[in-house]
């Protein structure tokens, strides 16, 4: 029978089979032509990496929870790392809520263009499910992120609540603007490729440098990064289609 750190070193490979093409594929729907073929067939193919590599996230995540330290047996006698309660947290709990935003991100980014001729299909039950999953991952992370004092739990939380406010704001949404669909795809997938780009830089971390699990600048560059892609891009659909009532790539994507 297969010890628990032997799983967790399974899915540790799954993990990062799926998730370094991911990390690279990201770039591709960003620097290619908006709606174009190549730029649908290059965000499908990041979308399901993130998707599949989330999931192994989720079931690490887990695991840690689980069995904090048998998953994590190099930081048994490691000098910041050796409580089982913060290795469950930060290893655990905060794991999981990025794993969940980023399929909630990936998931929901996919079915902004796809439903962009019938926004009602966008309020289906997945959609909602992780809605509400990543709602009780972040009130979890907060919940835990103050019980053992680490501020970075409880500032990555407010991504989760500020994920889920405003996709239930689109979701929720009678009659969307021409346009609305295309800004959340652009929040959507940067979005996604923020939450991934942190968990693997931060994460990743633990296995060579512990000590750079938490440190600042590994969380900060990702968001910068990309908050700036968003800004950038929303910026010109906003621009591009400013008091037109015409929908941008009007024909339904594939």
């Amino acid at each position: 029978m297969l010890s628990s750190h032997a799983i967790f070193e399974f899915l540790i490979a799954g993990h990062i089979i799926t998730g370094a093409p991911g990390l690279l594929g990201f770039w591709g729907p960003v620097a290619t032509k908006k709606g174009g073929a190549r730029h649908r067939m290059l965000g499908r193919f990041f979308a399901v990496a993130m998707l599949i590599t989330g999931g192994f996230a989720i079931a690490m995540a887990t695991m840690t929870m689980l069995a904090p330290m048998a998953t994590h047996p190099h930081l048994v006698d490691h000098p910041a790392f050796s409580d089982p309660i913060l290795v469950r947290g930060i290893f655990g709990v905060m794991m999981l809520h990025l794993a969940l935003l980023t399929i909630n991100l990936a998931w929901y980014g996919w079915l902004c263009p796809r439903n962009k001729l019938d926004h009602s299909r966008n309020v289906g039950p997945v959609n909602i499910f992780l809605q509400a999953a990543l709602l009780i991952a972040a009130g979890a992370c907060l919940i835990e992120g103050v019980r053992i004092d680490q501020p970075i739990m409880i500032g990555i939380s407010t991504i989760g609540f500020a994920t889920v406010t405003t996709n239930a704001a689109f979701l929720l949404k009678s009659s969307p603007g021409p346009a609305d669909w295309l800004l959340e795809h652009i929040k959507a997938g940067v979005g996604a490729g923020i939450s991934v780009y942190t968990a693997f830089f931060a994460f990743g971390a633990v296995r060579l440098v512990p000590e750079l699990a938490l440190a600042p600048i590994l969380w900060a560059t990702p968001l910068t990064i990309g908050l700036g892609l968003i800004l950038y891009h929303q910026r010109s659909v906003r621009l591009r289609f400013k008091g037109t009532a015409q929908s941008p790539f009007a024909s339904p994507a594939p």
